[in-house]
This record gives structure tokens, sequence and C-alpha cells, in this order.
């Protein structure tokens, strides 16, 4: 439904070109929901503003339900004719909702109605019905003043979908919502997605956002994806920079047994271990102690509820050196575990700003 190709988008700030995108290959397949996370900076922003051209992309490709958006940009400032029709089954759900504070909820919604020409009883017809879509039906007559974040939020939503769009877009929509809300906005996305078949691509910066609603993510850095997959692949995959993130776990190091740079007085083997299907309600790692005689500690957990599904990812600790565990993690690999032995834990993410010509500047 969605695919970029090649790429590329670079500002001009202060004299010096910045390269927000770089090389960008993404593909979102038709109904799906995919995350696209990554620092400030890292391009996310850019890149779901040219997928939509509100930015002309420097070179590379965007398709969006088989249409070229690139071929029909043309060479002038201002988006043609083809380029308007297209985008108009596009819809755009914003950070900081973009209200018309001189409008009505009713109007709001009606606004993007008015542009493409919809008599007024149509107008308002549809806005009505979209208003009821995202729980807003009494609040029609409401003016944007006397909503709360979340409901604001939602007229957004309806006012996003007044195009019977087929993709729907979202910058950064929760970030500016308390954790009850964002909930409740994301289990919306979710049923739209469902009711609708909408393909919905969204751009955060919270890992709980890509765990409750996503089928497919990307990690961006540096203006490049670096990473990229469904989410129940990633969490099967050995070194999955996602997955680490999605499912942190500590206690790399037992209690006692403080790292000082020089061998540790005991030798052992950490590893990780990821659940899915049907082992998640298996006991397999009593199975695991019992069946090989080894004494196995865990150092960290962390189970949680992927598209329904639950997954979980545990840090244990086996004695002796890896070599001289092959035949434990054999075991665990063998009933459909993934395993993998962790790194050092990463620095901690830097804070996530707007992001700019200016912002991405400065982070690189």
């Amino acid at each position: 439904m969605i695919t970029t190709t090649g790429l590329t988008k670079v500002y001009r700030s202060r004299g010096r070109d910045v390269t927000a995108l770089d090389g960008v290959d993404l593909h979102v397949r038709e109904g799906e929901v995919f995350g696209v996370v990554g620092r400030s900076g890292a391009g996310k922003s850019s890149l779901i503003r040219c997928v939509n051209l509100l930015e002309r992309p420097t070179s590379g490709t965007v398709v969006v339900d088989g249409r070229d958006l690139t071929a029909l940009a043309g060479r002038g400032p201002r988006a043609g004719a083809e380029l308007r029709r297209a985008r108009s089954r596009i819809g755009m759900v914003f950070q900081h909702f973009n209200l018309l504070s001189s409008r009505t909820v009713q109007g709001n919604v009606e606004l993007p109605l008015e542009i493409l020409g919809l008599p007024g009883r149509e107008r308002a017809r549809k806005a009505r019905e979209l208003l009821g879509l995202v729980g807003l039906a009494d609040h029609a007559r409401s003016w944007p003043a006397q909503l709360s974040g979340g409901q604001k939020q939602r007229v957004g939503i309806a006012r996003a979908l007044a195009g019977d769009p087929g993709v729907l877009l979202s910058d950064e929509a929760t970030s500016a919502l308390d954790p009850e809300t964002t909930r409740s906005v994301l289990a919306l996305l979710r049923d739209l997605n469902r009711q609708l078949g909408l393909t919905v691509l969204l751009i955060t910066h919270e890992m709980d956002v890509v765990k409750t609603v996503c089928d497919s993510a990307a990690l961006m850095r540096d203006g490049k994806v670096a990473e990229s997959g469904t989410v129940s692949g990633l969490l099967a995959t050995p070194g999955s920079e996602l997955a680490r993130e999605l499912f942190p776990l500590g206690g790399a190091t037992p209690a006692g047994e403080a790292e000082t740079g020089k061998e540790t007085v005991r030798e052992r083997t950490v590893v990780d271990v990821t659940f899915h299907g049907e082992s998640t309600g298996r006991p397999l790692i009593s199975q695991l102690s019992r069946a090989q005689g080894v004494d196995v500690s865990i150092l960290g957990a962390a189970m949680d509820t992927i598209g329904g599904r639950q997954v979980g990812r545990m840090r244990i600790e086996l004695p002796g050196r890896r070599e001289d565990n092959a035949v434990p993690i054999g075991f665990l690999r063998e009933r459909g575990l993934t395993v993998e032995f962790p790194e050092a834990a990463g620095a901690a993410r830097a804070p996530e700003t707007p992001e700019t010509p200016e912002t991405v500047e400065k982070t690189r």
C-alpha cells in the first residue's frame, strides 16, 4: 500500500545541507498498522511528511495505493490537481490537533468536505456520521475549547477520515495525551483499522504504542531504516534492537558479582530467551532445570500482549561457559524459543523533541 524507494530529503539550513532522509526503503502492506520509531532527528517526521508530499523529497519515489506521488508532484511549488486528488485518499492526524477555534466540532470535520466541493447537506450528514464513528456524536455543536485533549484528537481523526481515505498517517498523535487517553485513542485507531480496512502509518517515540497497536515496525537512525519487519518476526530475531527496546531486561550481573572490568570469580552464561506462540504457556525453564540437571537463575523477565498474543522475554543465568551450555541452549531452541546472548546495556534514550531542520542539524 505504501512503498518508498531510495527516499532522500536534504534541507538547506544556515548555509549547509542537512540530510534528514538518506535512501529510505520502506514497505507498508495493505491493511496493517505500521509504526516508525527512533530518536529525535532520526528522520521520522520528515518521512511521514514526504509520504504525502507535504515535503517534496529531494530524490527517490513514494508510491501509495499503486500511484507514484512523486511523479504527480511536478516541478512547481504548488500541488497540481492530480496530486491533490491522490492526497484526498490519504488522511493525516497531527500531534497538536490543529483544530480551528472559530468552527464547531462539526464544522472542523466538514472543512475538508467543503474543499472537496460537497454540498451542505451532504457535508453535514457525513460529518455527523464520522463523529459517531469516533464516539463524539453528542459534541457536534461544541467548540474546540470545550473539549479535552483526547476529544480534540478524536475530532482530528474524524476530520482525517472525511475523504474516505485508504491510508491514515499519524504523526505523534498520542504524545501530548495522558496514558489513559492514549490507550483509548490507540484502541480507536485499531478499531478503525479493522472496521474500515485502513492502512495506518504512525510515527511514535513510545514503545508502548508499538506493542499496543502495531503489526509491523521500523527503527530509524540517522535518516536511515536500521531495522524493520513484523513485530512478531522481530521478537523472534536474535539481536533485534527493536525487540530489546520493546521488552527491556535488566539484571545482566547477578547480585554480589559487580562488574569491575576483571573476570568474575564464577564462570556463568547469561542468556536472553523470548517466548512466543504456544511456548508462553509452558513451564520450559523448570523443564530445562529438571531434564538437564542445571540450576537456572532468573535475572529479569517481561510479559506483554501483542496483537492479541502473549509474548515474553526472560534473562536467565546458566552455570559454566557458553560452550559448556550447548545442550541446555539446544533444549530451549528445540522447543521454539529464541535464544540470544545479551550485549552490554546501551545508553538511555534521549528525550524526543519536535523534528525540524534545526533539530536535525543539532543531532548530527
